[in-house]
């Protein structure tokens, strides 16, 4: 199954590169794409990356794409372009629908890493993309579903010290986007630049943190199910999410 947001444009021999690449190995369940910025010489993404409080942020964005000319494992795919093996979705399930918008590529791209599934980055998969179109580079929408999917993502997917652990890394987190408002860099900063009070992403923080002690049953029940369905130990899965993170201070400041 191929996803390709609605504000994204496949450049010729996009689905071909992806089915090749993953034609090539049975263990890849997921194959990443090459996304630019539309009408920039910049990368969106070159697959994604998890920090210590399970924001994820895509890998390489707004850098040179000549950087990731080179074929290679990725932790998992941004869903704006994307193909994914039919037998990794009959085992792992689709896209979680209560994340509604944002993270849920992560959410599932996590389940299928756990559950032994590879990604690969391929670099002849290219699109363009109008990044954040939909709902608005720095909306209310975005602030409270960013947030409240990265706390579902967490109490689904992290292990159990690192779930412990994130509580710490967001007030680290919340501390850079604050520095950075001050800065005028960042999300949070522009955020602000678009009319809103920088209190008013402090109401989103409560808000999805109420939404999610609310969920809190039906994302244990499923944190249950992923670890039934687990080939990686937990040693090991902490391990692939050190190797593939991006630092609290930077997700702050992308």
């Amino acid at each position: 199954m191929a996803t390709l947001n609605d504000d994204a444009t496949a450049c010729p021999r996009w689905l071909e590169a992806l089915m090749a690449s993953m034609q090539s190995d049975p263990g890849v369940g997921m194959c990443a794409s090459r996304v630019l910025l539309a009408g920039e010489n910049r990368l969106d993404s070159a697959g994604m990356l998890v920090s210590r409080d399970g924001s994820s942020k895509q890998r390489g964005h707004g850098e040179a794409p000549e950087g990731f000319d080179a074929p290679e494992e990725a932790l998992l795919p941004s869903g704006s372009a994307a193909l994914y093996r039919g037998a990794m979705l009959e085992e792992t399930g689709l896209f979680d629908e209560a994340f509604f918008l944002y993270c849920e590529d992560t959410d599932l791209g996590l389940r299928a890493r756990r559950a032994g599934w590879r990604c690969r980055y391929v670099p002849e998969a290219v699109v363009s993309h109008h990044y954040s179109r939909s709902a608005g580079r720095s909306s209310p929408l975005k602030a409270f579903y960013v947030e409240r999917n990265r706390l579902y993502l967490a109490v689904k997917n992290l292990p159990v010290s690192d779930l412990l652990a994130a509580p710490f890394y967001s007030i680290a987190r919340y501390f850079w986007h604050a520095a950075y408002i001050l800065e005028g860099r960042g999300k949070a900063a522009e955020f602000r630049d678009e009319g809103h009070s920088a209190l008013r992403l402090v109401w989103y923080v409560l808000r999805a943190h109420l939404a999610t002690i609310q969920a809190m049953p039906r994302l244990l029940g499923q944190r249950r199910n992923i670890s039934r369905g687990a080939r990686l130990s937990t040693r090991e899965f902490r391990k692939l999410l050190r190797d593939h993170s991006i630092s609290i201070r930077r997700v702050a400041a992308l």
